[in-house]
């Protein structure tokens, strides 16, 4: 499906007080757009898609596959499938995040661990 859109026109969803995402999706594939504020952690996790993390603005830390990461403006980190990873905002942070499917936790809103609460059943 062919879409054309602004971010401008995307709805801002905040998760908790330091993290909002936008998000847009095709049919296979999704982009979000992730706000961080200094500080802000996204706890471990892992999931099935595979991720390309694009820092347009600050810094995050990783810590994946036994290492601690810091990813830069400018900076791309790709992340298997299934391969668990923590995040850490070194300075307030604007990524770009590309997932391949789309992540069904996010649209159904199932996401818990950004949330601060436990997941909906």
């Amino acid at each position: 499906m062919l879409k054309h859109t602004a971010w401008k026109d995307v709805e801002l969803e905040q998760l908790n007080p330091l993290l909002d995402r936008q998000m847009i999706t095709g049919d296979k594939i999704m982009l979000a757009r992730v706000l961080l504020k200094k500080g802000c952690v996204v706890p471990e996790h892992s999931h099935e898609n595979e991720q390309v993390t694009y820092i347009l603005e600050g810094a995050l830390k990783f810590w994946i596959d036994g290492k601690e990461i810091v990813v830069h403006e400018g900076e791309v980190l790709c992340i298997p499938p299934n391969m668990p990873h923590k995040a850490e905002a070194m300075a307030d942070t604007v990524d770009l995040d590309v997932f391949v499917p789309p992540r069904q936790d996010w649209l159904n809103k199932t996401d818990g661990y950004l949330r601060g609460r436990a997941a909906k059943k």
